[in-house]
């Protein structure tokens, strides 16, 4: 059972910010979106602000925005090329890997050196980045474990949305917006409610926007969870892998280096085992979208990649960054097909995503009153009364995939991000030093050579 209140209440965002977000890996963008020295992005992880950014040297990073002297931000615009970075305070400018080269009057107003050690300083890079798949991440915790670890299997299940191909993924966006609600609702629904999709979306399947007739065809998908993630899977038509991946509109060149990428059992889920991966969610506040309505006046459809990242501004309200994903290596018309289903389902003004929102606006503002107190939510859907499962969960040979997966309706993914979420904020956050920066006795910010800056 789960208190109605946790998706409206100001202490538990307060314990979210500083026991969860402190310490989870967190989405932040994307090579494709830096791909060239000087690119950056600016993204921010709740109130803290990044620059990441491709150095002339090729490698990404992600710094904290704040210049070193008075604490002003540094970059202001969301995206573009840089060799440097100034400071419209007092004129501090940093490399596009965050070195300190620029320090107006350094000798009149510090006395050099002896004032300010300038040599070695740098922008405060995010304590921990990692990649995976190109996605980028950044963890608030030094000690945080390496990202591929974290993730777990949940991997498996990535690589359908982000390695379709030897080229990657590109994205486009974000597209963003904010809505009065919670940010563990989309996860949730996204991380497994199949069971909406009947109620919710009728209207969507009735106009006939997909080729399955009825709406309640979601039950004989299955959802699954692996490692720190989880989703909801579609059942197709029999047939071969390559007849299934073409039932979702996918070309037979996108087909074939599906094939050189994915592993035998990655290939098996949906050649052999029939399972077409939909939605999912990633630990504590990345989701995944892969659909393939109709396009243009056809009864072809065209499958589309969305990821989306829900960012908490307070108990009651979210900001949704949404990208459009695709294969780096598509046709170009796939491409543009691909990008209008993404726009006309779940983009800012998706038929989907008006659906969906309705409802996560009406529950926050429902959990915010004193009567939400009282009430604990059932989310037992799927195991009866003594706890045993409604159905049991799919055998190696029924799911190639890891994790525990089970067909039709039920709440188990719900209960596990859920879990994941209690057992964070349960546990104190731990206590970090703070960073002093310049004095002739403070540690450095970064490992620079004293050769590599210059007198401004």
């Amino acid at each position: 059972m789960t208190p109605a209140y946790v998706y409206n209440d100001r202490e538990i965002f307060e314990l979210e910010k500083e026991r969860l977000f402190s310490r989870a890996w967190l989405f932040v963008g994307h090579e494709s979106e830096i791909p060239e020295p000087g690119d950056y992005v600016v993204r921010r992880v709740l109130e803290d602000s990044f620059i990441l950014a491709r150095g002339n040297d090729g490698e990404v990073r992600a710094m904290f925005n704040m210049c070193l002297h008075r604490g002003m931000q540094v970059c202001r615009a969301e995206m573009g090329n840089a060799t440097h970075f100034r400071c419209p305070y007092h004129g501090w400018s940093y490399r596009n890997d965050g070195r300190i080269v620029g320090l107006p009057f350094h000798q009149e107003a510090y006395g050099g050196e002896a004032g300010f050690r300038r040599k070695g300083q740098a922008l405060l890079p995010a304590p921990a980045l990692d990649t995976y798949n190109g996605l980028i991440f950044v963890s608030l915790d030094p000690e945080a474990p390496p990202l591929r670890e974290y993730l777990g299997d949940f991997t498996f299940f990535l690589d359908y949305y982000t390695k379709q191909s030897s080229g990657g993924i590109e994205l486009r966006g974000p597209q963003r917006w904010r809505v009065k609600a919670n940010w563990k609702i989309g996860v949730e629904n996204f991380a497994g409610d199949m069971y909406h999709t009947p109620q919710t979306h009728t209207s969507v399947v009735e106009i006939g926007l997909f080729r399955e007739p009825k709406a309640e065809k979601r039950k004989d998908g299955c959802t699954y969870w692996a490692g720190r993630g989880g989703g909801t899977t579609y059942k197709l038509p029999p047939g071969t892998l390559e007849e299934r991946l073409r039932y979702v509109g996918y070309p037979d060149a996108m087909i074939a280096r599906m094939k050189e990428m994915w592993s035998p059992e990655q290939q098996a889920l949906i050649g052999d085992n029939g399972f077409m991966v939909s939605a999912a969610s990633a630990f504590p506040n990345l989701s995944f979208v892969h659909n393939w309505p109709k396009v243009e006046d056809s009864d072809d459809v065209l499958p589309f990649i969305s990821i989306r990242q829900w960012q908490p501004i307070s108990e009651d309200e979210t900001e949704v960054l949404s990208w459009f994903a695709v294969d780096k290596d598509a046709p170009e018309e796939f491409k543009a097909l691909s990008y209008k289903a993404y726009l006309m389902c779940f983009g800012s003004s998706g038929m989907f995503e008006q659906d969906d929102v309705e409802n996560w606006v009406s529950l926050t503002s429902t959990a915010g009153g004193s009567m939400a107190r009282q009430l604990l939510l059932n989310n037992r859907m799927g195991i009866l009364s003594d706890d045993t499962p409604v159905v049991p969960a799919l055998a190696p040979e029924q799911f190639a995939g890891p994790g525990v997966a089970r067909v039709g309706y039920g709440e188990y993914n719900q209960r596990f991000l859920m879990a994941d979420w209690a057992d964070h904020l349960e546990r104190p956050a731990p206590v970090r030093p703070r960073v002093e920066v310049g004095t002739p006795d403070a540690p450095r910010t970064a490992s620079c050579t004293d050769d590599d800056t210059a007198e401004a």
